[in-house]
This record gives C-alpha cells, sequence and structure tokens, in this order.
C-alpha cells in the first residue's frame, strides 16, 4: 500500500496539486488520503476507484501495481466520433484568456463524443490562447463538466469560467487575499495572475480533460 500512496503523490506532483485538493475531488474526507501516506496505513478501495475515476488520463493498472505507464496512452483510450450516442461536442472556442463570450448552439452540436472516462462531461469544446499551455495548448479540445452549485470549489483544479459581463477564461483556482475573490493562475508564466470578484462568476465549469483534435 506504501507504493500505491507513493504514486498518489505522484499524480498530485504531475497534476501541481496538493493531496487535499485530490481528497476534496474524490468526495474524501480531509485527511483522509494525507494521514495515511504520513503514517504508511491502508486506505479503503474505493478511494482507488475514484481517484481513477477522476483522474482518467492516468493508468489505473499502474496506480495498483506500478506496472506500464503512469499516463494512459491515445491507444487505450481512444475517443470516437457518434451522431446517436455520446457527449456532444461544439465547433467553437472556450478561451484559455479572457474573451467576449458568444453562446453555444446547443441544439446542434458538431457531433457527439464518446471516451472512456469522461462520460459525465456535459461538453466537449475547442481551447483557444495560450495561457495554459503546456496543460492546454491552442486548438486542444477540452472537456467541461458544468457545475450548477459553485458555492464552494476545491482550490488547485483547473476550471472554465464565465462572468456576468460575458468574458469567459480557463485558469486554475487559487487562493485570493481578499475576501470575495479568486485567484486565477495560468500555467504559462509569461502570462499574469488575476484576480476575479466570486459575485461576478456566471457559470463554471470544471476541465476534465483535454485531447488533441482528430
Amino acid at each position: 500500500m506504501c507504493k500505491i500512496l507513493s504514486r498518489i503523490k505522484q499524480i498530485a506532483l504531475n497534476e501541481d496539486t496538493t493531496i487535499g485538493a485530490i481528497e476534496r475531488k474524490i468526495g474524501a474526507s480531509k485527511g483522509v488520503l494525507s494521514r495515511a501516506i504520513a503514517k504508511g496505513t491502508d486506505i479503503q478501495s474505493k478511494w482507488l476507484e475514484l481517484i481513477v475515476e477522476n483522474y482518467p488520463h492516468y493508468s489505473g493498472e499502474w496506480l495498483l501495481t506500478g506496472k506500464g505507464q503512469m499516463l494512459m496512452s491515445t491507444d487505450l483510450v481512444a475517443p470516437e466520433i457518434s451522431y446517436t450516442d455520446g457527449v456532444p461536442y461544439y465547433n467553437e472556442t472556450f478561451e484559455c484568456g479572457f474573451d467576449e463570450l458568444v453562446s453555444p448552439n446547443t441544439e446542434n452540436p458538431e457531433y457527439l463524443i464518446q471516451m472512456p472516462g469522461y462520460e459525465n462531461a456535459t461538453l466537449w469544446c475547442n481551447a483557444s490562447g495560450h495561457s495554459m499551455e503546456p496543460e492546454i495548448n491552442h486548438g486542444d479540445i477540452i472537456a467541461l463538466q458544468r457545475i450548477i452549485d459553485f458555492s464552494f470549489l476545491p482550490f488547485g483544479d483547473i476550471y472554465g469560467f464565465v462572468t456576468t459581463n460575458g468574458m469567459r477564461t480557463i485558469k486554475r483556482l487559487g487562493r485570493s487575499v481578499r475576501d470575495g475573490y479568486y485567484k486565477l493562475i495560468p500555467t504559462n508564466k509569461e502570462y499574469d495572475e488575476q484576480e476575479i470578484p466570486i459575485d461576478k462568476i456566471l457559470m463554471v465549469y470544471r476541465v476534465m480533460g483535454a485531447m488533441k483534435a482528430f
């Protein structure tokens, strides 16, 4: 189990996040993973299953056994285009930096995407901009999951934000020193961090993952 816990730490390092953020993402109580890592004790198998579910680009076999590659290959997680079943893909952009909102035509997606691990996504669309590179590159197709109740959002995760004045951006969420604000953190250090008033956020999407256009 100690080796599995060390691989969970590798996931946190690779995601540039914290063990606490992973606990929140999988719905575990605070300290479930961090205490086990600190003490070298066992964790319940359901938490491993939820890690695999919430981080589908990591190999479950690697997490459990250490065998194979850490990241799933595109051969193992291959997207399929469908016109009958799957998550809708809109050939429109969700900006990585602030831009004006153009509402997608929700009645007429370009097609549907079937991809293991992303069945709970709300939609797929295009990423535009360079502020989140190399995590999310210009032209990538991103899976977004709409968060209806965003009164609490785990810090360290990547979200798509739509503001009340029609701007949208994709950034990693950070804690602001100012009450009533979030800090939006770009991956590309050539871009500045930004702060946004929480009461100016209209919609929030969790970025589940990204893939190259196909």
